[in-house]
């Protein structure tokens, strides 16, 4: 494919470009990993803007796309949202709110306010505090707008204690601890060859049993049905919906409508098989499971419980539109792949693209009954997510389940499709060259327009925030610092001829503060990376937590590693992600290897092995790292460090666990001693990624005294008590 930008002459700036490009909020210039000022090419900025609705190809374009711009932000007209925070004055400009205006402001809970403008000293009038969260109405001479007035900050830690105990006592929560787990990766006997809800629900409550507060999971978001081998829960169809690869067929309607649907496919030793697999085979899986609960669905139209009926009915009206479309969507996707091998929907006829179309009406109508079958699984799905996180909760987890939400979605989904007016089109989110990858990364995910989201009163980002707040006790942000801003490459371009857009960071924080609280719960952002001057302190006054990990703690100069109470306070500690290597597998250079065994590992320009020269840092680090657990008490004074073959995980586990932070996580992997990563990033076949499956089922895990007393010895630890040394094993 021929770039869209090539061709084009950095040397050459123009002013106006310039001016409109950052107008639009791209950054015009950007810093690179060792600090050089980049300028985006000018041919990148105006595809870039021509993406984004406002076209640059020459200066007559340019004047009309200010003028736009002008008009969306200066304009007359009051935008459809506005945010504010409880108790403070609300700024508005005076083009929309003059001096002598009168404005009712219509309460969410019933009262109204009512007030007249007087004179303004700047170029904004007042607002009066108002000191009730929610989302009201503001009218101001006849134009209504919704005015969303969020808490100074998101549930917390604390609240969510507070709230688990009924006692009424305000008393400081104790540092609590969780679990991370890949939920395909988890085994139960029957689960067809997929890490499954019922699955998740078992582990929820053996971990909250023995005081585990919360159960970080994988994105649960929809993926493709119709193309199984789309893997990654990071790249989803939709971040609205949920992904059915998930469901236990016999957890709604019995075991025994799931047994005869199995029979009715004969898939009884075909799904034996796939549950055998040390890695998923997911087309073969997939293909399985689809079959089964097409099956049960069939046999749900002689369904004659009728609290069943009413709630499948009930899930189908509260989805809405919305639901309508994605079932549509992924009707329509299967039958376009399976007839003309049309994957994206880009690639579909005209009258397709639109689902507001009377072509996708009248397919809908023709194949109700398989749109029907599609909304039959998110139904199940929904049911399955729901009873693991009440079992959570009910088992005593003060949080329960931390739902992951993606950074974007693919173009190619049904959110793009469904919501095509509000997601960017043509460009994919990425990241620029740095030191890791000096090629920079195009992801091929989109996401919201930020001109789109202000013009639309952000309706697309809260129908997001409240998918992924319906299920869960909290939600992880993934690269929340692509709420500040995101790098944007042309579709077909290099991921070097990219740009930075921001968005509009203070709104979205606001938002998400006011649907954690009214969903009571917590908020973490994965704020790993180049972070941005003044981004960790924005977050922490919203009451977000941050992320640290044990291999980016380091201390002044990098060499040695931060002391346990020298961690940050406001975040969430952990020892490791899905994207980075386990403690087993660092210790022992499993990523160093795995790297050069994919091609990842750059020669280096003395001709020495680099496989070698990592192998040696990565003994540095060990050293350095043995030598903190010393200092920090996790680890014998007077003892060598562990040899390659046993590394030292207790330790490890222990250290973060002394860590201030008020949540720890431990993934799975850690906790099992694994050498493995679920993902190795900038891989994807080559390495296993998203396949891994745990050895035992879940219910066996709990019957491991390995795994059973490091549990015990992270609760006993966060909490401050003594294990008892008759039930613990030594390393």
């Amino acid at each position: 494919m021929v770039s869209p930008i090539a061709g084009s002459d950095a040397s050459e700036r123009g002013s106006a470009l310039d001016q409109l490009a950052a107008r639009a909020g791209f950054e015009p210039e950007w810093s690179d990993a060792e600090g050089n000022t980049r300028h985006v090419r000018e041919a990148t900025l105006r595809v870039l803007l021509e993406r984004l609705g406002l076209p640059a190809g020459n200066a007559s374009e340019i004047e009309g796309s200010m003028a736009t711009l002008d008009a969306e932000m200066y304009g007359r007209e009051l935008p459809p949202l506005l945010t504010a925070e409880v108790d403070c004055e609300v700024s508005l400009p005076v083009t929309v709110a003059r001096t002598g205006f009168n404005y009712r402001i219509e309460l969410e809970s019933g009262p109204v306010l009512d007030g007249r403008f007087g004179s303004p000293e700047r170029e904004a009038v007042q607002l009066p505090p108002i000191a009730e969260a929610g989302y009201h109405v503001l009218v101001i001479d006849g134009c209504r707008t919704t005015l969303a007035v969020a808490p100074r900050r998101c549930y917390t830690v604390q609240d969510a204690w507070n709230a688990s105990h009924c006692d009424g006592s305000k008393a400081a929560a104790p540092p609590v601890w969780g679990v991370a787990a890949q939920v395909y990766g988890l085994r139960r006997n029957g689960d067809g060859g997929i890490g499954d809800f019922s699955a998740l629900t078992t582990l929820a409550v053996e971990i909250a049993r023995r005081g585990g507060h919360a159960l970080a999971i994988s994105p649960m978001h929809a993926m493709f049905s119709a193309e199984p081998q789309k893997v990654s829960p990071y790249a989803p169809s939709s971040r609205l919906f949920l992904n059915v690869a998930h469901i236990d067929p016999a957890a709604v309607r019995g075991a025994g409508a799931a047994s005869a649907a199995i029979d009715v496919v004969n898939a009884a030793e075909k799904t034996a098989a796939l549950e055998a697999l040390p890695l998923i085979d997911w087309a073969q899986a997939m293909s399985a499971k689809l079959a089964v609960l097409r099956a049960l669905f069939e046999s749900f139209s002689q369904e004659t419980d009728p609290q069943l009926l009413h709630d499948f009915a009930s899930f189908v009206a509260r989805g809405g539109r919305a639901l309508e479309d994605h079932a549509c969507f992924e009707s329509l996707h299967a039958a376009r792949l399976a007839a003309w091998g049309e994957g994206h929907w880009r690639d579909w006829p005209v009258e397709l693209r639109n689902p507001r179309s009377d072509a996708v009406a009248a397919y809908a109508e023709g194949n109700r009954r398989d749109v029907d079958f599609h909304l039959f699984m998110q139904w199940l799905a929904s049911k399955g997510l729901t009873e693991a996180q009440r079992a959570a909760r009910e088992a005593g987890m003060a949080i329960g389940l931390v739902a992951d939400l993606a950074v974007g979605c693919d173009s190619a989904g049904s959110h793009a499709w469904s919501y095509r007016d509000q997601m960017l089109t043509g460009v994919s989110v990425g990241a620029p060259p740095d030191l890791f990858n000096q090629a920079g990364q195009s992801w091929g995910l989109t996401t919201f327009s930020p001109r789109a989201m202000r013009t639309q009163g952000f309706s697309a980002f809260i129908d997001m925030l409240r998918a992924s707040f319906a299920y869960a006790g909290g939600i992880r942000i993934d690269h929340i610092l692509g709420l500040r801003r995101l790098w944007l490459v042309p579709e077909g371009a290099s991921a070097q001829d990219g740009a930075y857009l921001r968005y509009p960071l203070e709104d979205m924080l606001r938002l998400i503060a006011l649907e954690s609280w009214r969903h009571r719960a917590i908020v973490i952002g994965e704020d790993l990376g180049t972070v941005p001057p003044g981004f960790t302190g924005q977050l922490q006054n919203h009451g977000l937590l941050g992320i640290r990990v044990l291999w980016f703690e380091r201390a002044d100069g990098g060499a040695g590693f931060k002391a346990p109470s020298d961690w940050d306070h406001d975040v969430t500690a952990t020892t490791t992600t899905h994207d980075l290597p386990t403690v087993s597998g660092w210790w022992q250079g499993e990523d160093i290897h795995w790297r050069a065994r994919i091609g990842q590992t750059a020669a280096r320009e003395d001709g020495s092995d680099p496989v070698a020269v990592a192998m040696e840092e990565r003994a540095a680090d060990r050293g350095h790292l043995w030598q903190a657990f010393q200092d920090a008490g996790v680890a014998s004074g007077d003892s060598a460090a562990p040899s390659l073959k046993s590394p030292p995980v207790d330790e490890a586990l222990a250290f973060v666990a002394a860590t201030p932070a008020p949540l720890v996580i431990f993934p799975l992997e850690d906790l099992l001693g694994l050498t493995d990563q679920p993902n190795l990033p900038g891989s994807t076949d080559e390495h296993p990624n998203w396949r891994r499956r745990l050895d035992a089922t879940v219910v066996d895990l709990f019957l491991d005294d390995s795994f059973s007393n490091r549990l015990r010895v992270i609760d006993c630890a966060r909490s401050g008590s003594k294990p008892d040394p008759s039930r613990t094993e030594s390393r």
